[in-house]
């Protein structure tokens, strides 16, 4: 990948994992909610996604920052800004930051729910050799059950010193079976006298980006999606409880609490699971902004959204 193409073709992304002391997952998350609001103005920002550890198969937290070239992300890198935050957050982390650039694709596989990140660190003057490898691997694990996708990247001068391997599987139990298969160990074995250093970390779904279809519009924020669930299930609880809940359930057929709330809580999944598509198509401008209008749009949305609820909570609170 170099940097010329990079820069002018493709956007990329940044790709951190952390391990954070676990008494310092609270501190930790607040610390990321912190920098998230920082670099929302840094050039060339695009969206970033953050996704926390889901034991025992992920272990790490996975931040995923994606920028329009790989100008962008070197200055995000190099920024005063970010050396300041991560000097910050070192207390609260175990052991080293991994951190990869990953060219984006306009096209490509769907995501998968699992994928592998391998970082190999290669000898002065076998970076020829080591390739040579590589066509070897991927080649054997092409026959892998459940592999969805592969990539490969270089290096990167003055950024990135690793190659770096994403591997995407269907489950967990298919990645496993090929990281643990006598195949594969043979072959790293092989590339042992070609590396100086080797490791990987195991991450859930969220890369995405790496393998975007062309007509795809990209993970939408999971905040705004909550921030609409909520607009369409509040008044259908509230309406369908009052008018059937109450007089019909509880009333006159006496059910049981549980039963009552039971049969409640399946009317208000049904009713939502197709209301929140129809509010969704109205608020589109909000959880898909165009270009440069991330931040405004964003305000204004959820300064809409909580007008409403605001709005039915008074109207129910008047009329029931």
């Amino acid at each position: 990948m170099s940097a010329s193409k990079t820069d002018t073709t493709h956007s990329v992304s940044i790709v951190t994992q952390t391990c954070v002391r676990p008494e310092r997952a609270d501190d930790f998350a607040r610390w990321q909610g912190e920098t998230s609001s920082l670099i929302q103005h840094f050039p060339g920002f695009i969206e970033q996604r953050l996704l926390p550890p889901a034991p025992p198969l992920q272990v790490d937290w996975v931040i995923l920052q994606r920028f329009a070239s790989l100008a962008d992300a070197k200055r995000w890198l190099g920024a005063p800004e970010r050396q300041n935050r991560i000097a910050g957050a070192a207390p609260m982390l175990v052991g080293r930051d991994d951190v990869h650039i990953v060219e984006d694709e306009s096209s490509g596989i769907k995501p998968a729910p699992v994928s592998a990140i391998i970082s190999t660190r290669v000898k002065p003057g076998r970076e020829a050799e080591y390739r040579a490898w590589e066509q070897k691997i991927a080649a054997a694990q092409s026959k892998a059950p459940g592999l969805q996708g592969y990539r490969f990247e270089p290096p990167v001068p003055g950024v990135q010193e690793d190659f770096v391997a994403i591997l995407r599987f269907d489950n967990e139990a298919n990645l496993k079976a090929w990281l643990d298969s006598p195949v594969r160990r043979a072959l790293v074995e092989e590339a042992a006298p070609l590396t100086e250093e080797y490791h990987s970390r195991i991450a859930s779904s969220g890369f995405e980006q790496w393998f975007r279809d062309g007509d795809a519009a990209g993970a939408l924020p999971v905040w705004k999606m909550n921030m609409l669930v909520l607009l369409m299930l509040y008044p259908v609880v509230m309406v369908f409880g009052f008018f059937v809940g109450t007089p019909v359930f509880d009333r006159m057929f006496r059910l049981p609490f549980a039963v009552s709330l039971f049969l409640g809580n399946v009317v208000s999944v049904v009713l939502t699971g197709f209301l929140v598509p129809w509010i969704a198509g109205y608020f589109r401008w909000w959880l898909q902004p165009a270009p440069g209008r991330a931040l405004r749009a964003g305000l204004q949305g959820a300064a809409l959204i909580t007008a409403l609820y605001v709005a039915m909570v008074l109207a129910f609170l008047h009329f029931f």
